[in-house]
C-alpha cells in the first residue's frame, strides 16, 4: 500500500501541471527570472576573484584558508 502513494503524488502533480492555463505563463516568467539572476548577473556582478588574482590552486587554497581562519578585524572610527 505504501508503494501506491509515490505514484499518486506524482500523478497529482503531473495532472495539475497539464491543466494549468495561467500557471504556465507564470512558470515561464519564473524560469526567465532565474536565468537572469544566475547567468547574466553572475557574469557582470560576481567576477571570479580567485581565478583573476591567483594563478595556482595552492595559492587559491591558501587565500581561502587565510580568509576563513583570520579573526574579524575591528573597524576603528
Amino acid at each position: 500500500m505504501t508503494r501506491l502513494y509515490p505514484k499518486r503524488i506524482i500523478s497529482f502533480y503531473v495532472d495539475g501541471f497539464r491543466s494549468m492555463t495561467t500557471g504556465r505563463t507564470l512558470w515561464k516568467i519564473i524560469f526567465i527570472k532565474l536565468f537572469i539572476m544566475f547567468a547574466i548577473l553572475k557574469l557582470f556582478f560576481f567576477p571570479n576573484y580567485l581565478n583573476t588574482n591567483f594563478t595556482t590552486d595552492a595559492e587559491r587554497a591558501d587565500h581561502v584558508l587565510d580568509m576563513i581562519t583570520q579573526p574579524a578585524q575591528s573597524h576603528k572610527q
